[in-house]
């Protein structure tokens, strides 16, 4: 059976827009958003260079790439907050200017757009209004969306008095509250702890249940490998990889990665790891190294880290994911 990486996308973006709904190796598609070929220029710099990608009804679908690789940009390009250089966006076949294409958008900005002064149920009310929604129903809904973020506690308290995971939730929140048939979402769970970040995955995954067109963008990879159906991976700009989380690391990474946690690093750390001649990130105390043969690697490993003043806590061999796709696709790792 044929899938989606057996299609370049530009191709597939052709086939929607000539026959709307479509099967591609018997999967129904409905694409609800494409993007094509957009650039955007600041200064003399192109901060987002000639991007297509597509989200089907349905689909979650993510943007991983380091801070600054022009996530931030692009959703703005998208949500018609700027317009491209050149390029386009389809809403459902509408300009993202288009009041009806705004319409079925619910977008959740890094820093949701919340009124401190006031409380979590009257930001959400004031949201309901600019929607222009009124009357018993949206009492319900907003009461329905508030007990389903775990805020139904707390709805009474101003928002100057909420945590910043709460500030997070509320804003997702305020972004469904009129049931968009697209969702945008904007490093959604950036500064949670683990218990708060896998309840809004659990939200979003509801989301998509229901039919929704999800586009995330985050630097987590965690976050992509858990609820992408198809990953869009970016930097400087442009997409450099795109498909399924699995067949992304079937593509792109190694067959093995070890980690090592080292309770201090070996002096000249870089220098040091290059003698491997293997792809390598550090990150405080960590190590991930690639590796297609680890019964020759590990003890190269270990023995160069001991030769030069490093000291291994704790090291373990584990399959690769998306931030090794990343690290052989640019050199570097995500949080560099």
């Amino acid at each position: 059976m044929l899938s989606f990486s057996d299609f370049p996308e530009k191709c597939l973006l052709t086939l929607v827009n000539l026959i709307g709904k479509n099967k591609v190796g018997g999967v129904r598609l409905r694409a609800l958003l494409v993007v094509e070929g957009v650039w955007k220029r600041f200064g003399d710099r192109d901060v987002v260079r000639d991007v297509s990608l597509l989200v089907n009804e349905g689909e979650i679908v993510s943007l991983l790439g380091p801070n600054g690789a022009g996530k931030t940009t692009l959703l703005k390009i998208i949500t018609g907050v700027l317009r491209p250089d050149s390029g386009r966006v389809l809403i459902k076949g509408l300009s993202p200017e288009d009041l009806e294409a705004r319409a079925l958008v619910g977008f959740c900005p890094q820093e949701p757009g919340l009124i401190d002064d006031l409380t979590g149920l009257e930001n959400m009310m004031f949201y309901a209004r600019l929607q222009g929604l009124d009357g018993k129903n949206v009492v319900k809904r907003v009461e329905g969306l508030l007990k389903i973020m775990g805020l139904s506690g707390d709805m009474g308290k101003l928002v100057r008095k909420y945590s910043g995971g709460m500030k997070k939730k509320l804003g997702l929140a305020a972004t469904l509250i009129h049931d968009p048939e697209i969702l945008i979402l904007d490093e959604p769970t950036t500064g949670m702890d683990p218990g708060v970040r896998r309840e809004v995955w659990r939200i979003i995954q509801q989301e998509k249940r229901s039919g929704k067109a999800i586009l995330i963008a985050t630097h987590y990879m965690e976050e992509a490998e858990a609820l992408s159906d198809r990953v869009y991976i970016i930097d400087q700009g442009r997409i450099v990889a795109s498909g399924t989380p699995s067949e992304l690391k079937s593509k792109y990474a190694p067959p093995s990665v070890i980690e090592v946690e080292l309770y201090r690093l070996p002096e000249n750390a870089d220098a040091t790891l290059k003698d491997l001649g293997l792809r390598y990130t550090v990150h405080e105390d960590k190590l991930r190294v690639h590796s297609s043969d680890v019964d020759r690697d590990v003890p190269r490993l270990v023995a160069l880290i001991h030769e030069n003043g490093g000291a291994v806590k704790i090291l373990r061999v584990t399959e690769p994911t998306l931030e090794d796709v990343f690290l052989k696709l640019t050199g570097r790792g995500l949080e560099s």
